[in-house]
């Protein structure tokens, strides 16, 4: 067995943080636990998943697993004890999570507030669910801890007596975070009682979780904070800069909450780090980041869990330690990640069965890994409930309000029927869209057309459309697409948008319709048939047309006709021309056509509306190597690769550009970085062949290249011969 390279791991969860806000705030000096933390160890973006939904994700960081693996497929699911519906729970999930598999070990693990954690789970340890904070009811009458929300139930009075209520938030905790508080009426505006509640309920976990690190013996914590999240969701729109429609009074009492968020986070982490420890290896991460700037919805998608468009497809992850490099970067990393890594540490062995992989570039040495099919054939006592233990009914009934008072569920229909019969829609939905998201578009295709067959929503046929073109079933996508625009589905009224500027909590945010529909992503040159897409569509209550007349343009462009395709394209410009992968996709159009000078303007636009597309910054390396200003096209790959490593066509430009440039080693490893990550680019194989023919290459690994692209190449016609005999 490898060798343990931590003695304790805590893991810590920041829901929704993001980099972008973070970063200011660590070069202001504002968050200097955090910029310490990540100058004695490594940090990145952690990509996220597909739906972008916080039980289904945290579940994918605490196992390794996506979500048709570990069963949590949404906020709810039918209740065959009751008839009805309840939310996901502790039991929902089929497979082990981390702190199970460490019991499991005999390792001392506890777990506090993580997503989808009640009732508590009997561990090695001491578990607190995430119902552990909730206050429901007022500061004068009794509020007893629900059945199930501490493990061990020993424990249950001493973490009874840790809670915070939010009436107990004194001005002294209120005015550092809003220190106009006072001018706020209360009757109209209940952004205070928002914030309080958001407040008292993280203070709640980090008691606890303080709590057991000064007074348990421990080898592994886990604890989850909600708070970034739900600020962000409830005082985003109060963020500077000021959006439209938002009053300046009102954006003048509440335009630091935000960032005060990111602020009292750090504090957490210094304490958490101190009582830690220095021979602690420290995790943290976050789902998903946040939209903070002019990429902000204009308003929420009213369907289930619409709030999600808030969402940014890149977390955080930092980590420090001993073995861990310090103050690098690393790229590439996801969610999945996690669990196989804190495995790694730990000298356990990797599931073969999990999505994810070890973060080797984070270590100073390549560690030992090893591997067994899954632990779940493992057997042995570790901490998991029996899947029909029942989830006490007003615990269910508290977590069913919270969710539909954050805006991701609507409230449960009175039928019961129709309510299992919504919660299993939206999970097909979501487990749908996991598959696309995984590249599995044909465990999607039937998923889809059943939810489009009984629905009219214009999201179950735009992602049907979606994976009919993943298929590369064109015919069919444009079937579904023209009858989309043909005979749209009629919109529900939207209600118009709070601007009086009191604060609005999340379940008031669900009012406007969607203004950003998003599509699929840029494949430029030879990037392979059915990349999944990277955004999703917009919401209910948008206009599918431009959506439809962008997927159009895409099938037409990948059909060859570029004429029809930019006419499709600029249709969907016309609707609506903040849409970065948008002007990415009219880029490559005019690139194919060769008006480079048109292609540079829309990568250009693209990058006005969202200066971190890193395929932007390669349709601007591509245009750069056809107009032969190799050190432009150069430094253009180099940002795209740094903004995402994981993009082979990106390391392919960066060769080109340092081949021409005189620089054959650098080039050499920018080509075998690009048919590492797609080992069907042609070319990639071409210039490797030329470049290790060279004095001094070498010409067995030239000749090999060689063969590689001539038999892709009869490959591929070979495929294309086949297309046009069918």
């Amino acid at each position: 067995m490898p060798q343990a390279l931590a003695q304790k791991v805590l893991l810590i969860g920041w829901d929704a943080a993001d980099w972008k806000i973070a970063t200011p705030l660590m070069d202001q000096g504002l968050m200097p636990t955090l910029d310490d933390f990540v100058d004695h160890g490594v940090m990145g973006n952690l990509a996220t998943l597909r739906p972008v939904l916080s039980p289904m994700l945290w579940n994918s960081i605490a196992t390794g697993m996506r979500a048709d693996k570990h069963g949590i497929h949404g906020f709810t699911e039918p209740d065959t004890q009751t008839g009805g519906i309840r939310p996901v729970s502790s039991t929902s999930r089929k497979v082990k999570a981390i702190w199970n598999i460490l019991t499991q070990r005999g390792y001392k693990t506890h777990v506090l507030g993580w997503f989808a954690g009640h009732p508590a789970e009997p561990v090695n340890g001491i578990s607190v669910s995430d119902l552990y904070p909730y206050a429901t009811q007022p500061l004068d009458k009794p509020w007893p801890l629900p059945p199930g929300a501490v493990h061990p139930e020993k424990m249950r009075d001493t973490f009874a007596d840790l809670r915070m209520h939010p009436a107990e938030l004194t001005e002294a905790a209120i005015l550092p975070w809003i220190p106009r508080a006072a001018e706020i009426d209360q009757e109209k505006d209940k952004g205070l009682a928002s914030f309080a509640k958001i407040l008292a309920e993280n203070l709640c976990i980090h008691n606890a979780a303080t709590w057991i690190l000064q007074n348990q013996p421990w080898d592994f914590v886990a604890v989850y904070y909600n708070g970034i999240d739900h600020f962000c969701h409830g005082f985003m729109h109060f963020h500077p800069p000021r959006m439209e429609g938002v009053p300046e009074d009102k954006f003048e009492i509440y335009k630091d909450v935000v960032n005060n968020a990111y602020r009292f986070h750090d504090m957490m982490l210094h304490t958490l780090l101190d009582l830690a420890g220095p021979e602690t290896t420290v995790i943290l991460c976050s789902d998903h980041g946040f939209h903070s700037d002019h990429l902000r919805p204009r308003g929420i998608p009213r369907e289930p869990a619409g709030p999600a468009v808030q969402h940014r497809q890149f977390g955080i992850i930092a980590m420090r330690g001993e073995h861990l490099k310090q103050d690098e970067r690393i790229y590439g990393a996801t969610l999945l990640d996690i669990t196989p890594t804190i495995l790694t540490l730990f000298g356990l062995p990797v599931g073969e069965d999990m999505d994810g992989r070890v973060l080797v570039q984070a270590f100073e040495e390549p560690p030992s890994i090893e591997r067994i099919p899954s632990w779940e054939q493992v057997p042995g006592e570790c901490g998991m409930h029996p899947a029909d233990l029942r989830m006490d009914p007003a615990a269910a009934q508290a977590v069913l309000q919270q969710f539909v008072a954050l805006g991701y569920i609507q409230k449960p229909n009175e039928n019961q029927e129709k309510a299992v019969a919504t919660a299993v829609r939206e999970a097909n939905y979501n487990l749908a869209r996991v598959y696309l998201d995984s590249r599995r578009p044909k465990e999607a295709l039937p998923l889809l057309e059943d939810l489009a067959k009984n629905s009219d929503e214009a999201r179950f046929r735009q992602h049907l459309a979606q994976c009919y073109y993943m298929l590369g079933e064109r015919a069919e996508a444009k079937r579904v697409l023209e009858d989309l625009i043909a005979n749209p589905p009629k919109p529900p009224e939207p209600e118009k948008p709070q601007t009086d500027g009191a604060a609005l909590t999340p379940e008031d945010q669900n009012v406007e319709e969607q203004s950003q529909p998003a599509g699929p992503p840029a494949q430029v040159a030879e990037a392979p048939a059915g990349e999944s897409i990277e955004q999703e569509p917009p919401g209910a209550a948008a206009s599918p047309r431009p959506w439809a007349d962008w997927l159009m343009g895409v099938i037409h462009f990948e059909e060859g006709d570029t004429e029809e395709a930019l006419a499709c394209l600029l249709r969907a410009e016309q609707a609506d021309p903040r849409l970065p992968n948008l002007h990415l996709r009219i880029g490559e159009t005019y690139l194919r056509r060769r008006q480079l000078d048109d292609a540079e303007r829309a990568f250009r636009r693209a990058l006005d509306i969202d200066g971190d597309s890193p395929e932007a910054h390669l349709g601007l390396a591509q245009v750069n190597l056809r107009k032969r200003h190799n050190e432009d096209a150069a430094e253009e790959a180099l940002l795209a690769v740094g903004l995402q490593h994981f993009l082979p066509l990106g390391h392919y430009a960066l060769g080109v550009a340092l081949a021409r440039l005189g620089h054959p080693h650098r080039a050499t490893l920018a080509f075998e970085t690009s048919v590492s990550m797609l080992p069907g680019l042609v070319n990639a194989h071409r210039w490797l062949a030329a470049l290790e023919s060279r004095p001094g290459g070498d010409l067995e690994k030239a000749a090999s290249h060689r063969k590689l692209a001539a038999d892709l190449l009869k490959r591929r016609r070979e495929q294309l011969a086949g297309i046009a005999a069918n």
